[in-house]
């Protein structure tokens, strides 16, 4: 992927879209099921035209992860809009640190990579890949045009707190309990888990708390939206706080994620009622 013109990565990716919509026939029906909650009342076809174009999405993602390394800045710098970056950098001239919180959401890498490219690099959390050597690759790509990488385990919280106390970004997708100890919120209408670590790394630390989401457009341009603060102040019991700001984030990942609903890249059942369906 890295080698080959864009053009030719181009159509990789959609055949390489198209072949696993076909063959990954149980996370094909995880996907329409979690997109039937988004569509709401959308027609069996409709929801099987979504699934395709999802699949395709991500493996576009894929691709663009595999040659972000390789793009010329020049060309990331002038096909990507980040819509309120100005609101991110008034918080940290304030002192404070910023926690962009996403979902699984189009080209969310992107958005890291145009961070380190105006000099303000992004710490984020990821989830260990199997096999070893699939992870320890992401790791490189990522370090490469300039994530920190912090794998998810017991050490996470730690690191993330004290780079935030040190003024700077921290990314995290949250919308999907991945550890399995999130707080119940509703989401599209229905009760499901979504991790409190962006809730509780802002109450801890009094960091900025950003909903935000990178878009895939065509001909390789990307938008960025940083959606306003979640303010995240004590109000009660610290659970309940942690709860009430999460909820807060979860209507927020709601409007991002309708914006393009075929660009989320959930490809497991994501509420209870849905698992082993």
């Amino acid at each position: 992927m890295r080698a080959l013109p864009r053009p030719a990565a181009a159509l990789v990716s959609e055949a390489a879209g198209h072949a696993m919509a076909r063959l990954w026939r149980q996370r094909r029906r995880d996907v329409k099921e979690n997109l039937r909650r988004v569509l709401g009342t959308a027609s069996e076809r409709v929801l099987d035209e979504a699934a395709d174009e999802a699949f395709s999405s991500y493996a576009r993602y894929w691709v663009e992860s595999a040659r972000l390394v390789d793009m010329n800045p020049r060309f990331l710098l002038s096909h990507t809009v980040i819509e309120n970056y100005d609101a991110l950098l008034a918080a940290q001239a304030a002192g404070r640190g910023a926690i962009i919180a996403l979902p699984h959401l189009g080209s969310w890498e992107v958005g890291g990579r145009w961070l380190s490219l105006k000099g303000n690099p992004m710490t984020t959390v990821v989830e260990p890949a199997r096999p070893p050597e699939l992870f320890e690759w992401m790791r490189r790509q990522r370090s490469a045009f300039g994530l920190e990488i912090v794998p998810l385990g017991r050490d996470a919280l730690g690191i993330l707190t004290r780079r935030l106390r040190q003024g700077r970004v921290v990314g995290l997708v949250a919308d999907r309990d991945i550890a399995g100890n999130g707080v119940e919120v509703d989401l599209f209408g229905e009760k499901t888990r979504l991790p409190g670590g962006p809730a509780v790394l802002a109450l801890r630390t009094g960091a900025a708390l950003f909903p935000a989401a990178v878009y895939q457009r065509p001909w390789g341009y990307y938008r960025g939206v940083i959606r306003p603060e979640i303010e995240a102040v004590r109000a009660g019991g610290f659970r309940e706080d942690v709860v009430a700001i999460t909820q807060r984030l979860a209507h927020e990942f709601e409007d991002l994620i309708r914006a393009a609903p075929t660009q989320w890249h959930v490809f497991q059942p994501n509420w209870p009622t849905t698992e082993g369906a």
